[in-house]
């Protein structure tokens, strides 16, 4: 069968690879749909990972169809649909340096268990929406670093996935309030569509005055002269570095920010300036716990989550999705179809 694979740096290649076969306590999944993600880029940069580096395959953003059940695994048939966990795979992380990517037909997941390896989900939902579960449970894990709760209110920059992702999660906690901050009309308009309570253009308009006017003035605090918005949770799908400048001149006292963008540059932190603010900075990566966590939210509102994605490519087009998905600008959420 075919499948992507990275063969060196700035360069993916479609090649033959043999067709896995699955035991008596493995499931065999026929890939339906498989997202791209921004570290699929990174990888092909790099030429791959190691030790799989000039032969990585690509593909950790899968969704599939079951078409082998061994004897010795429960809670699963053939045609159910199903989600995958890639990080639990017995031969490494699928699409990040494991011996299975999922721009392929095929996948196996050894000594499968249910709600562990895989997680069985209604047929009805489409496999290009399904698909969007690894990168939603991203943002389900940051906002469960963020502590948001019920009543709260909350900012978050960049409206890509990863942000439309942490919006729907903030929604689903039963956040009073959200605001989605960008400075792309056409990302703020689908914000507001998916869910936001209001979006905020920051090349256009005043961040800190448009968030006191939505939120709320905070309560004075000694150290902290001038008037702060009452937002309780920051977090940051952006990566740029004006974001966590942008928030550190506004926090009121006690809130948190939560940062599971990639930041590529340094930034500079007044951490005497921050001191009366009692800012909780926190860092937030991948998925621990919440991979099946956000699942029963993505079935429940599929059709909201289903807008995240902005283009659809097929397999045989799967070199130009690539492309497209690494191209600043270019487009949002790339997902590729498998027949």
């Amino acid at each position: 069968m075919k499948s992507v694979m990275v063969t060196a740096p700035n360069t993916t290649e479609i090649v033959e690879v043999p067709e896995p076969t699955a035991g008596p306590r493995d499931v065999l999944v026929r890939i339906r749909a498989c997202g791209i993600c921004g570290s699929d880029h990174m990888y092909t940069m790099y030429g791959g990972i190691p030790p799989r580096q000039g032969a990585t395959p690509l593909g950790h953003e899968p969704a599939g169809e079951i078409v082998f059940v061994g004897d010795e695994v429960t809670d699963a048939a053939v045609g159910d649909h199903v989600v995958i966990n890639p990080m639990a795979a017995s031969d490494g992380i699928i699409g990040s340096g494991g011996a299975q990517g999922a721009f392929s037909p095929l996948v196996v997941l050894f000594d499968a268990v249910a709600g562990t390896h895989f997680r069985v989900i209604p047929n009805e939902i489409p496999f290009e929406v399904a698909a969007l579960n690894e990168p939603m449970a991203v943002a389900r894990h940051a906002v469960n670093r963020s502590g948001a709760k019920a009543g709260e209110k909350a900012v978050v920059f960049g409206a890509g996935p990863i942000g439309l992702g942490a919006l729907l999660s903030l929604k689903a906690k039963g956040v009073e309030h959200v605001v989605v901050i960008d400075i792309l009309p056409t990302r703020l308009e689908k914000a507001l569509a998916i869910g936001a309570d209001a979006v905020i253009n920051s090349a256009e308009e005043d961040v800190k005055a448009r968030l006191i006017e939505l939120h709320g003035e905070a309560p004075p605090v000694v150290g902290i002269r001038d008037a702060r918005p009452a937002t309780d949770v920051y977090l940051d799908a952006a990566g740029a570095p004006v974001v966590p400048t942008t928030v550190f001149g506004l926090v009121k006292q006690g809130a948190r920010l939560v940062i599971p963008a990639v930041h590529k540059k340094p930034v500079e932190v007044d951490f005497g300036g921050l001191l009366t603010t009692e800012i909780s900075i926190i860092m937030s990566m991948g998925y621990p716990t919440e991979i099946f966590e956000v699942t029963d939210d993505l079935i429940a509102n599929w059709r909201k989550y289903r807008l995240i994605i902005s283009d659809r490519f097929d397999i045989a087009d799967v070199q130009r999705a690539l492309e497209v998905a690494a191209t600043p600008g270019a487009a949002d959420k790339v997902m590729v179809t498998l027949d």
